[in-house]
């Protein structure tokens, strides 16, 4: 470009100097200005409509709200003032007492002197107990004419005997259960020694396991009713019942701290080695 064209010339022509400008570049940037406002025309005229139209809308829906209201007349309840409550009627009068009955003091006859005896200890004549009742008091009161008098607390230290529980009574769990004589270790020695006697037979036979064994132990330790629960009828549960059943007296079980008959369970666990 001629350095007189040059002052007048644009940037654009300056630096497409000498180049192709029908190639499409030169005229996308010489019309950029134009597509540029162009466009921020239309965005705004868009954003104005749409502006509008929300105005619109707003307005329109608070008219028909407006028109949606109805007012209607309320009308107050008259409402009545709460009565008192009436109070409770007054309890029932206490009934009268029964009427006490006269009393005797039953005293043993004892052989003592006349200065020795004490006013309560007095024997009664026969004439004065005829309408009195024989009790452990003296009580004055009305004569005995066939009502019942009321109980008396009994201070005099009448004894009852305690309930005796039935001794056959079999316990199936105490505080204290039955125990073989020497502990578990004892029962274990003892058991082996009857296992190893017919060790043959059972591993001939090939069932290992664990026998449970129940039983009865009464108050002097002897068994009775010994029964296999688990793997009956097989060679292991036949050496464990009679073991127990030849063995020696057990130690009875405890309930309350005193000695009962109960049920105990031993398990005998056999197993074959390979």
């Amino acid at each position: 470009m001629e350095l007189t064209k040059i002052l007048n010339a644009s940037l654009l022509d300056i630096i497409f100097d000498g180049r192709n400008k029908s190639y499409g570049a030169y005229e996308l940037r010489s019309k950029y200005s134009k597509r540029l406002g162009l466009a921020i025309g239309i965005t705004a005229a868009l954003a104005l409509v749409i502006l509008l139209l929300s105005f619109l809308s707003s307005k329109f829906e608070n008219t028909e709200k407006k028109q949606a209201i109805v007012i209607k007349e309320v009308e107050m309840t008259h409402l009545e003032e709460e009565k008192p409550l009436e109070p409770p009627p007054p309890p029932p009068p206490k009934p009268p007492d029964p009427p006490k009955i006269e009393m005797a003091k039953f005293t043993p006859p004892k052989v003592v002197k006349d200065e020795e005896v004490k006013p309560e200890e007095e024997m009664k004549e026969v004439e004065e107990l005829k309408e009195a009742t024989i009790s452990t008091i003296n009580q004055e009161g009305e004569k005995d004419l066939g009502i019942v008098a009321p109980p008396v607390e009994d201070k005099g230290g009448v004894v009852v005997a305690p309930k005796v529980e039935d001794e056959d009574k079999v316990f199936q769990k105490v505080e204290i259960e039955a125990s073989y004589p020497g502990g578990d270790k004892a029962w274990g020695k003892y058991i082996q020694r009857e296992i190893n006697r017919y060790i043959d037979e059972l591993t001939d036979a090939g069932k290992a396991g664990t026998c449970v064994v129940q039983f009865i132990v009464d108050r002097d330790g002897n068994i009775s009713e010994v029964e296999a629960l688990t793997m009956k009828g097989t060679k292991l549960a036949e050496i464990c019942v009679n073991a127990i059943r030849k063995g020696p007296k057990w130690i009875p079980a405890e309930q309350n701290g005193r000695k009962v008959k109960a049920y105990r369970r031993q398990p005998v666990t056999f197993q074959i080695s390979e």
